[in-house]
């Protein structure tokens, strides 16, 4: 018996279709284990590994947080790791750094080295809660102006030029005398300041965002502004929030103690730096240089430890 031989289009065919039942059980099989998303997550875990790496690698971004981990544990521990007891413990007054005083001892003879320990808490704080408001509001009126522009753009645009156009120190010593020197005031204060700049920062990177094809397609899909700035724009201008967060953490620091040496923010006797260099600032002619220096110095390791940080977040980020 003789077998025909095979047809060449019957034999095209069926690897035709072989070749399709194999491309689908390999797409089943994508699906099943997660598929084009689980490669999306891990693409995205592996970018934060490298992130982090990078970061570490970075010798201002380790030296800044060292110094920001020390006065983090200064103002948790507070009293607890104290030498002194940095408020109502007196010794010899206008002691000079010695052994039993290692920054000596201010006009009324409380440890100068516990006060700048426990000064940390007032200002780690207030410094970031300010922050995270001005950062928190910035974004939000940013994507607005960003995202709708026209008029909604226009009006606050106008409003923040207004008071950028006004000393940052002028505004803040109007709103404390308004509403007084509690620390929650300060706070409201700081973050009020800051907020017309972290806007103007988040409203460039929307407007450079909302230009781009996956805007225009969640448009086209007919989603909700809402949706589009929230779920598609607001996940792409984080970086430009993490870095102004840090950035303005640092300016918080500085802005606080100037309005406690100016007699407007956290009242005495907190252990504040800026209060304590108002206090101690006039003994200077005096030869008493240490109840001003060290805390002047713990402002500045501070403020330089955030910019530090800052400036390595970004520089990774733009990498």
């Amino acid at each position: 018996m003789s077998i025909p031989p095979p047809d060449p289009a019957s034999a095209a065919a069926i690897v035709e279709v072989a070749a399709a039942e194999a491309a689908s059980d390999s797409l089943l099989g994508e699906v099943r284990r997660g598929g084009p998303a689980l490669d999306m997550r891990a693409e995205r875990r592996q970018a934060r590994r490298e992130r982090r790496r990078l970061l570490f690698r970075r010798p201002g971004f380790v030296i800044g947080s060292v110094i920001l981990l020390f006065w983090l544990f200064c103002a948790v521990a507070g009293e607890r790791i104290t030498p002194y007891d940095p408020i109502n413990e007196f010794g010899p007054p206008s002691e000079r750094p010695s052994s039993s005083h290692v920054m000596g001892t201010d006009q009324l003879g409380r440890d100068v080295l516990s006060r700048v320990m426990a000064g940390a808490r007032d200002v780690l704080i207030a410094a970031p809660i300010a922050a995270i408001l001005s950062v928190a509001a910035g974004a939000m009126l940013g994507l607005l102006m960003g995202y709708y522009r026209g008029w909604v753009d226009e009006v606050i645009s106008r409003i923040i030029e207004a008071l950028l156009s006004i000393p940052v120190i002028l505004v803040a010593l109007l709103i404390t005398a308004s509403l007084g020197s509690s620390r929650i005031v300060v706070i409201g204060t700081v973050a009020v300041l800051f907020t017309p700049i972290v806007t103007r920062t988040v409203r460039a990177a929307v407007l450079s965002e909302s230009q781009l094809d996956y805007v225009t397609s969640a448009r086209l899909r007919g989603e909700s502004g809402l949706f589009v700035m929230t779920r598609e724009i607001l996940p792409n201008v984080t970086a430009a929030m993490v870095v102004e967060f840090t950035v303005r953490v640092g300016y918080a620091v500085f802005t606080i103690a100037t309005l406690s040496f100016l007699g407007a923010g956290i009242p005495p006797p907190s252990p504040d730096w800026g209060l304590s260099i108002s206090d101690t600032y006039s003994l200077i002619p005096a030869g008493q240089w240490w109840p001003t220096l060290f805390p002047a110095l713990a402002i500045a390791s501070l403020v330089i430890a955030t910019n530090l940080v800052a400036d390595s977040i970004e520089a990774v980020l733009a990498s």
